[in-house]
């Protein structure tokens, strides 16, 4: 997985609700695992922007209800940092359900997506109106 330029806070644990920012037909999600984390012992796993993470569909239509599914991080509550000093925070914590190789799921994305999203999932990038 590519690395990304910003400086990310850790701002989602396990058991976080998100809102899913996609036309897949899932409305919100909840964090059960983290791909890629390493901590300590008994720690809870973190996700922060660009992190790809376990989720439950919660709410949404009912075929895809109690599902587990790969999401990608698009937007986080939690202010980061990009390295030219700037910090960035959105009003919402949101998600984007992907496949086991990255590549989205539905056609395409609600609201604008973090920079380092892009970096690391260009085809999320690709059906986003936006970049921040």
């Amino acid at each position: 997985m590519k690395s990304i330029s910003a400086n990310v806070t850790k701002g989602l644990t396990k058991k976080s609700r998100c809102v899913c920012a996609d036309n897949s037909g899932a409305k919100e999600v909840e964090i059960i695992s983290v791909f890629r984390h390493t901590s300590r012992k008994r720690m809870q796993p973190r996700a922060g922007i660009a992190d790809m993470v376990n989720v439950v569909v919660k709410t949404g239509k009912p075929e895809i209800r109690k599902k587990v599914e790969r999401a990608v991080i698009v937007r986080v509550r939690k202010e980061f940092k990009r390295p030219d000093g700037t910090r960035i925070k959105f009003e919402d914590n949101a998600v984007v359900l992907v496949d086991e190789k990255g590549l989205p799921k539905a056609s395409e994305v609600k609201g604008i997506i973090a920079k380092e999203v892009g970096e690391r999932f260009p085809k999320i990038a690709g059906i986003a109106p936006g970049l921040v």
